[in-house]
């Protein structure tokens, strides 16, 4: 097979990517929602979805996607009882803040580099804004404040980034005829992902799993030995080609030198989070592991 080469909106993105996915999984999330009376995965819901304003679980479980809806139920509206969108949205940033500082300290995140980042992830996002149509979740978080210093900034464009690729990925994966659960087990069957993580955080049973799993081997998805199959790769690769394909408008007012510039930028920021930890899963596997249990 020929060597793929990657996009530059694509690398942009997936390079500066773990400065957002950080906040869903370092300690700093448990310990700001617990001050809000909220365990880990009723704040991730509450958070994420703040954006909506008081949003029940019909609209979360829809622009999340491959939740189990039970699982969204038992957090919300229930979490609105206990904390309102906005006290969430400040949370979310007081999360970043906290995690950012301590990976990278105060004298990196003051840098002309993480300004230039930043500038350049928010003309992204700008842009992007103007593009809001079949994109409910990121053009929800186009009406949030930006916040002030730079290194929030990026943290901010680059959710909006990932929201609007998010949301064409789900009208890929709909379009294709995968559910939330189903995407979850092909992506599992990669190897390029924890399954126990997937699963827990996810909210689905052992049997739930089983049955999505023989599902996708009656498709010829995947093989009696829960590989993916021929077709399993090639429906795969297709969805992530289509994702690509949809995410890329929101990078087209950098152009090519702007995609590599940023994501030069951000590679050394994203690699000093990555080997301080912070984008380990078990933290929050745990958490959703008693969670359940305790339900």
């Amino acid at each position: 097979m020929a060597a793929v080469t990657e996009s530059p909106s694509r690398l942009a993105w997936r390079v500066t990517e773990p400065l957002h996915a950080l906040v869903y999984l370092v300690p700093e999330s448990s310990e700001v929602y617990a001050r809000a009376g909220l365990d880990p995965m009723t704040g991730y819901f509450a958070a994420r979805g703040a954006a909506f304003g008081q949003a029940g679980p019909a609209l979360i479980t829809a622009t999340f996607y491959n939740f189990n809806p039970a699982m969204v139920a038992d957090a919300l509206p229930a979490a609105w009882g206990t904390v309102t969108p906005e006290q969430m949205i400040a949370a979310r940033l007081e999360i970043a803040d906290a995690a950012l500082s301590r990976a990278l300290g105060a004298e990196v995140l003051a840098c002309k580099e993480v300004a230039e980042a930043a500038e350049l992830a928010h003309a992204a996002a700008l842009d992007a804004a103007t593009m809001p149509h079949g994109r409910p979740l990121f053009a929800a978080h186009t009406t949030l404040p930006w916040p002030e210093a730079p290194h929030l900034r990026l943290f901010h464009a680059q959710t909006l980034l990932r929201e609007f690729r998010g949301d064409g990925h789900i009208a890929a994966l709909v379009t294709a005829g995968i559910s939330g659960l189903e995407a979850i087990v092909l992506h599992v069957a990669t190897g390029a992902i924890d399954g126990r993580f997937l699963q827990v955080t996810r909210g689905w049973s052992r049997a739930q799993w089983a049955a999505a799993t023989a599902g996708l081997r009656e498709r010829g998805l995947m093989t009696p030995g829960d590989e993916l199959s021929e077709e399993g790769r090639r429906v795969r690769e297709d969805l992530e080609a289509t994702t690509d394909r949809l995410a890329e408008p929101a990078y087209r007012v950098l152009g090519e030198a702007g995609c590599l510039r940023l994501a030069a930028l951000t590679r050394p920021l994203s690699r000093t989070v990555v080997k301080a930890g912070m984008l380990n899963p078990a933290g929050l596997t745990d958490a959703a592991s008693e969670r359940k249990h305790a339900g």
